[in-house]
């Protein structure tokens, strides 16, 4: 008997093949359970959408970013005013625009997208603050610039800065002036410089182009030379007092029907008041004390119809006291009146100083006041009898105003 055939090669491929499509169909049909488990690649990325934060990281930013630039971020002024404002140690953590700013030192306007300053106060400067060219010509909006307390060295202004400024204040500050200097300020409305010395010749060096000018107020600055013989019709406030000026008040100054004060006391003034004084038909104060004024007080005065306050002292005028003097009812009722009349006043070929007389009459009134407590009834009898001889002293003299300013109680006098 044969033995049985041997399988041919190819059926032995076959089997083999068929074995490992069986293994294959075995590790897919597994893989499905393990998946899971064993492989987290499809779960990462899933998640993908809902743990990337980049997005939402991305969204403060916009909040966040403001804290860490400078505060001109914060502020809606113009960013070269800003820096401008931090050269000179002015806080800028706040908005400057903002009122009321800090020691309401600035005020600005309401321009946009930035704002820009017009008025800017600066007070108890440091010693170190200094000025720069370039701050200061940012700062060419300012309608309004005041110095209070600030020793620091003034600096040339950019043309554009001093054309702009309509009122312009120094206060014992930036150390000492000069006549040319404030001369530049042609556009001022308002002028006022006080106990900072002034190197000026003259009046006229700072105010001969200040033609819009309408309060002058230069005070305790050591100006010397003669008061302009015109000065600017428009002007309401003069203060020229506590300097050396000399000479004459011009006669062109009772013709400034607009001036309401009229200071200047304290100087070397000479002559005598002009006679048309009082043309100044807006006139509410004057004070012309501590001159060398002479000759009398000119009637005129009587004409002025707002006059409150007459200061007249310290001069050397002479003659008698005007009778109208008393007589004007808006001095008597105390409206801020005071009438100082330091001068030798004539009666009847007599001289009599106010200041004397005054004291004397007081000290009489005094005693007789002072024995008609401590009197019996006729030693009290002589008392009255003196008191109306002093009375009648008085009402005999009276005829000068001085009596009668001081008895009828119509007037002030020290």
């Amino acid at each position: 008997m044969s033995p049985p055939p041997k399988p041919p090669f190819l059926l032995l491929l076959l089997l083999l093949f068929s074995t490992s499509t069986k293994a294959v169909n075995t590790t897919t049909a597994v893989s499905p359970t393990t998946s899971p488990v064993s492989s987290p690649t499809p779960r990462s990325t899933t998640a993908s959408p809902v743990s990337a934060p980049t997005p939402r990281s991305a969204t403060p930013s916009p909040i966040s970013a403001p804290t860490t630039p400078s505060p001109s971020s914060h502020s809606t002024l113009d960013p070269k005013q800003l820096r401008a404002l931090q050269s000179l140690d002015i806080p800028t953590s706040r908005d400057p625009c903002i009122q009321p700013s800090p020691h309401n030192s600035t005020t600005c306007d309401s321009a946009s997208p930035f704002r820009h300053l017009i008025s800017l106060h600066l007070s108890n400067c440091s010693s170190d603050v200094s000025f720069s060219y370039t701050a200061l010509k940012s700062l060419s909006t300012l309608q309004s610039l005041t110095f209070t307390n600030c020793p620091i060295t003034p600096i040339r202004f950019p043309s554009d800065l001093a054309l702009s400024l309509h009122s312009f204040t120094c206060i014992h500050s930036l150390k000492r002036l000069t006549g040319v200097w404030l001369s530049h300020f042609v556009n001022l409305t308002d002028l006022t410089v006080s106990n900072v010395p002034v190197n000026a010749s003259g009046l006229y060096v700072i105010l001969g182009k200040m033609r819009k000018l309408r309060s002058l107020i230069i005070t305790n600055a050591n100006v010397t030379g003669y008061i302009p013989k015109h000065l600017h019709l428009n002007l309401t406030h003069v203060d020229l007092s506590g300097n050396k000026l000399k000479g004459r008040i011009p006669s062109s100054i009772p013709i400034m029907e607009n001036l309401e004060m009229l200071n200047l006391s304290s100087n070397t003034l000479t002559g005598e008041i002009p006679t048309n004084f009082g043309d100044l038909i807006s006139l509410k104060n004057v004070s012309l004390g501590s001159n060398s004024l002479s000759g009398s007080i000119p009637d005129s005065i009587s004409a002025i119809p707002g006059l409150v306050h007459v200061d007249l002292s310290s001069n050397q005028f002479n003659g008698t006291i005007p009778r109208f003097l008393s007589e004007m009812k808006h001095l008597s009722l105390g409206l801020l009146a005071v009438i100082n009349m330091d001068c030798q006043c004539r009666h009847h070929q007599l001289k009599i100083h106010h200041q004397e007389v005054t004291v004397k009459v007081i000290h009489q009134i005094m005693m007789i006041v002072q024995r008609m407590i401590l009197a019996t009834r006729e030693e009290a009898i002589m008392v009255l009898i003196r008191l109306f001889l002093v009375w009648l002293l008085g009402y005999l003299l009276s005829s000068s105003s001085l009596f009668s300013l001081f008895f009828s109680q119509k007037g002030v006098v020290d």
